[in-house]
């Protein structure tokens, strides 16, 4: 992944992103309390108490690794350091402005350095980037493995006449603000996929796409992302993109807005910061969580990772092994 673009850290904020990456490889070594969130349809009023105020506004969209990731944020900031969360549901794009207006104090589904750089670019100099929260993610568009290779193996073979007439002219996609939507557009206009109908859904709506076309073991081709539970549950493979318009490897920051830190205490940034979630046990979590709900996932997690959820509240590193 291309680490060429620097996100600003304030202060001792930097200093401590680097000690999340310094203990993720040293120890090599994500829905929860009850739920009460809410769709944005209007701006929010800003919190006006500073320091006082025991309730934080997390901006989220219902994609399976940020429902995990966020419902398990909320409940360590409430269970661990005793606040009240609300969850704002709203599209990826009201969030970015919803935390740079301080209408919300954070999100934790920011797709950096290219997924979300058109909203990057608007609110960068508004915003705190606390960090990454895992690495090594990306998109792309999946089709299930009986679709024959020699048929379509990349977005270029969309272009044939018979690999369209198989897929109805159809790309199930999720929601029409999500930077894959964006990216997506973009692949059939660089690829010349004309007559093509990219179908805005959800994220359960593109997953529920894909199980009837598995199902019937019709061709179907999905706009999808890694970490998901889908390629526990399927065999599916992505297709090539030469073009590189889908994009390359991401990491996904937690972003507050300005004064975050200063606003509730200081614990609740270095928490945010230090927060940070190997691929192999998100994608484990995920798929529990679709098994037997997020907030079973979220129980399962924090007590089989008693040291490191230590270490994301604390800042305390474990104690090394006796020799």
């Amino acid at each position: 992944m291309k680490q060429s673009i620097k996100y600003v850290l304030n202060g001792v904020f930097a200093v401590a992103a680097v000690a999340v990456f310094i203990y993720v490889y040293a120890f090599g070594t994500v829905p929860a309390v009850p739920t009460n969130s809410a769709v944005v349809t209007a701006p929010a009023q800003p919190a006006s108490t500073p320091a006082a105020d025991k309730t934080i506004r997390i901006g989220w969209t219902a994609w399976a690794d940020a429902e995990f990731v966020t419902k398990l944020a909320r409940r360590l900031l409430h269970n661990r350091l005793g606040y009240h969360v609300d969850l704002v549901m709203s599209d990826i794009g009201i969030q970015y402005q919803g935390v740079a207006n301080g209408d919300l104090d954070v999100m934790l589904m920011a797709w950096l350095p290219t997924t979300h750089r058109n909203y990057w670019k608007k609110v960068s100099d508004k915003v705190m980037d606390l960090g990454p929260l895992y690495i090594n993610a990306r998109l792309g568009w999946v089709v299930p493995d009986y679709v024959p290779a020699k048929a379509l193996n990349s977005l270029a073979d969309l272009k044939k006449p018979a690999v369209r007439k198989r897929l109805n002219d159809r790309i199930y996609g999720i929601d029409p603000g999500s930077g894959l939507m964006q990216a997506s557009q973009n692949a059939i206009d660089g690829y010349g996929l004309t007559g093509y109908d990219l179908v805005a859904s959800s994220g359960a709506g593109m997953t529920a796409a894909l199980k009837r076309a598995i199902r019937g073991h019709r061709w179907v081709v999905a706009t999808a992302w890694s970490p998901h539970w889908m390629f526990q549950k399927w065999h599916l493979r992505y297709l090539k993109d030469p073009k590189h318009l889908l994009g390359g490897r991401e990491q996904i920051h937690a972003v507050a807005r300005r004064g975050f830190y200063n606003h509730f205490d200081p614990r609740v940034t270095g928490f945010l910061t230090r927060m940070y979630i190997p691929m192999p046990e998100l994608e484990q979590a995920m798929l529990q969580a679709r098994d037997d709900g997020v907030k079973q996932a979220v129980t399962t997690y924090i007590k089989e990772h008693p040291q490191r959820v230590d270490y994301w509240i604390s800042g305390r590193l474990p104690e090394p092994p006796a020799s």
